[in-house]
């Protein structure tokens, strides 16, 4: 779509109004859209007034035709609907067709002109055809003269059999009640929840259920399928009768004790060619990335580009796939109270644009971990089909069918790393992130401090990453008492790594205590707990970064760290009477040692801490805050007014408060020592949570955060310091390598 070129011509005013209805239809937002006139280059938020005054000054981007930043999709009719209800209605219904209309290219006039006429036409593959074969079956209309169709109606129905949490029996019930009380005679549904949900089967996007050991010693896969107990703990595979001592049973089948959801990731990977509104975007990152050295994409980091000069043959087909992995437990049940954790394996595909890999509609979901307690380090169990998998996608490929250019081509797809939060980081890597050398980073070289008093590790030592001639690093008395003359830990290749944990390979994974061979971090002198599984594909050694440290999961400990102390917060602060007992051990910062007055001890009030009425000015600022819809939750509600507390808030809150509210809300309630490192800290994150990022701005907020823990480390106690608070160190760094957090 475009406008008239002719700013003083009346068309090209209508067509302004236009493209802002529009805009704000399709992209949903209240307020702001990206301004696309020529000043701003879609790179500013503006209001509907601002972009309209903008568009009749500036004039718009005269090669921004494809307005994908204002909601609109490859391949959209370029008639436009007014009436948004229609819009809804067509819209639920091509989506579905559009995977048909793709095997019959005379009736689509999009891909007669889609630039590929020059390109021989094939047939589809057999997997292709099969899938295309069925869908056509499926398109039939739901009764005669129905606009909408079988395969339409049922995915919506079990969609809200899903949502609504209906049972089995009462869906059941509800397409009996359709077929034969309220549609027309000879309508297309099925009779029951197992005849919808075998169409859903067939169409490939099921799943297939392997039974796992109850410790999580095995899979019961392959050629262990048919055995009745683990053959490592010995126990039973079946859930037993408590009272018979016998295998539970359910119409004539046993129960499995533990069963794994697993999701072939080939075909889900061959689905995202058979439209030719996917297939043309698999390619966006080869075919219309700007590579201009600022970061907008996984394509444009250093990762990426050194993923490509050591793998040239899989480099040189742009549609291979390249994944990222996501994985984390959580509470499935409404009770929270109840101890449950499942553990979804969710896989990210870095071909599409920016605006389109990270959206949930797009993600694979690979498979379902079952509870009711995390896997741990034996998550390597679980992952074992996946890695198979993309073993063979590596080394062999799979035909797929490209409709976008109407060819059979082999797909081969990489993993490029993994993203979880810091616990989940342990179990995936195989490092341990807990103990003295908690930090996966910097590996041996880790340095920490044990509280006599606190019982906690203490992470201080960031003055090892200043220059060797500052003067910090002689300052005993400011820090912990020491000088420091060692130098940055260097991070670790893959190779080092992978020789650190060769002798952990086929080690045992495994929660029964009798089996589980203990690890000695001590003896070691590391913390690894395994080899990982991920060392088996063939390029994970050759990555730039394998892990990622969730940079979101770190501004929540870290907020919570700051709000808690600061606030003196019962239970949340790290300014107890034992912090300040180890202050008093170590000798430094007199004024905060306790004063012992009989058998108590009274604590000297700190600069950091807030007084009651700052407190309640925090609390106030906060309670009254207003927000865009969608900028964050309500985080007045949050805020207990009564008694100065803030509690309850979700790893997006945290991530809003310190990198906007923060910086407003302590402006002039404490000190210039206290408050300049906290606000250069959310700056930090600010700067580091961008969605484009520049290398300059990288190695800016690389040099300057060591500078600011130093800074904390002057004011805080030693206890504050936590691995969370120490991990900023590297985030940056891992920005570069890898691209927008």
């Amino acid at each position: 779509m475009q406008l008239v070129d002719n700013r003083l011509n009346e068309a090209y005013l209508i067509g302004v109004q236009k493209f802002l209805d529009y805009a704000f239809r399709r992209t949903g937002v209240l307020y702001e859209i990206r301004c696309p006139c020529v000043k701003c280059c879609n790179t500013t938020l503006g209001t509907r007034e601002t972009v309209e005054t903008h568009l009749n000054v500036y004039g718009i981007i005269q090669n921004y035709t494809f307005w994908y930043h204002h909601g609109e999709v490859l391949g959209e009719p370029l008639s436009e609907c007014e009436d948004d209800n229609e819009v809804e209605e067509s819209e639920s219904e091509d989506e579905i067709q559009e995977i048909l209309r793709d095997l019959y290219p005379n009736h689509d006039e999009r891909i007669a002109n889609s630039g590929c006429d020059d390109l021989p036409e094939e047939e589809p593959n057999v997997e292709a055809k099969k899938f295309y074969s069925l869908l056509r079956d499926f398109e039939k209309p739901l009764y005669q003269s129905s606009k909408i169709s079988k395969l339409s109606t049922l995915i919506k129905l079990l969609h809200i059999k899903s949502m609504g949490r209906w049972s089995n029996e009462s869906f059941t019930m509800l397409l009996k009640m359709l077929k034969e009380e309220l549609l027309p005679d000879g309508a297309n549904l099925p009779n029951s929840y197992y005849e919808a949900k075998k169409v859903i089967r067939d169409l490939g996007l099921s799943y297939h259920k392997i039974d796992a050991c109850v410790n999580d010693c095995m899979l019961y896969w392959k050629e262990d399928n048919l055995l009745d107990s683990c053959k490592v703990c010995g126990a039973s595979r079946w859930k037993i009768e408590k009272h018979s001592g016998e295998a539970k049973n359910r119409k004539g089948k046993k129960i499995a004790s533990k069963t794994l959801r697993y999701f072939p990731l080939k075909p889900r990977l061959q689905r995202l060619f058979m439209s030719t509104n996917t297939s043309s975007l698999m390619t966006w990152h080869h075919d219309e990335r700007v590579d201009d050295g600022i970061m907008r994409h996984p394509a444009d980091s250093m990762a990426w580009k050194s993923f490509d000069e050591l793998h040239p043959s899989f480099a040189a087909e742009p549609r291979n796939v390249r994944l990222g992995l996501a994985s984390d437990g959580f509470q499935p049940f409404r009770n929270s109270k109840t101890s449950y954790s499942i553990w979804p394996v969710v896989l990210i595909p870095y071909n599409l644009p920016p605006w389109l890999c990270m959206k949930q509609e797009n993600f694979i979901m690979s498979m379902l971990i079952p509870g009711p307690d995390s896997p741990g380090d034996a998550i390597d169990i679980y992952l074992q089909p996946l890695i198979e998998e993309l073993k063979e996608l590596w080394e062999f490929g799979i035909e797929t069918f490209d409709a976008s250019t109407r060819q059979n081509f082999k797909l081969r797809a990489s993993l490029l790393w993994t993203i979880n939060d810091f616990p989940a980081y342990g179990n995936l890597s195989g490092w341990s992130t807990k103990g003295k050398l908690a930090c996966p980073c910097c590996n041996k070289d880790t340095y920490s401090i044990r509280l006599a008093n606190s019982k906690k590790q203490c992470f201080m030592g960031h003055r090892c990453y200043l220059p060797l001639n500052h003067k910090w690093r002689n300052d005993r008395a400011s820090f912990d008492g020491t000088k420091e003359k060692r130098l940055p830990p260097k991070m670790c290749s893959g190779v080092e790594i992978l020789n650190q944990v060769q002798d952990l390979e086929g080690l045992q994974l495994t929660k029964d205590p009798k089996k589980r061979i203990k690890i000695s971090h001590d003896g070691r002198k590391d913390n690894w707990n395994k080899k990982s599984i991920f060392f088996e594909l063939p390029y994970w050694k050759s990555l730039l970064l394998r892990h990622n440290l969730d940079v979101m999961h770190i501004e929540k400990n870290i907020c919570d760290n700051i709000l808690g102390t600061i606030m003196n917060a019962k239970g949340k602060t790290k300014d107890t009477i034992n912090t300040r007992l180890d202050l008093q051990e170590m000798n430094i910062r007199s004024e905060l040692h306790p004063i012992k007055k009989g058998e108590k001890y009274e604590i000297p009030t700190a600069c950091y801490t807030l007084s009651p009425q700052e407190k309640h000015n925090l609390c106030l600022f906060l309670k009254n805050l207003k927000v865009p819809d969608g900028f964050s939750s309500n985080i007045s509600q949050c805020v207990n007014l009564k008694d100065h507390k803030i509690s309850g808030l979700k790893s997006h809150d945290c991530h809003v408060l310190l990198q906007h509210l923060l910086p407003l809300a302590l402006r002039g309630m404490l000190s210039k020592t206290v408050c300049e490192p906290l606000v250069e800290l959310c700056l930090f994150f600010n700067v580091l949570g961008a969605k484009v990022l520049r290398t300059d701005d990288l190695e800016q907020i690389e040099a300057q955060i060591p500078i600011t823990l130093c800074k904390l480390e002057k004011v805080f106690p030693p206890s504050f310091f936590d691995v969370m608070v120490h991990l900023p160190v590297h985030i940056a760094n891992e920005a570069k390598l890898a691209g927008p957090v």
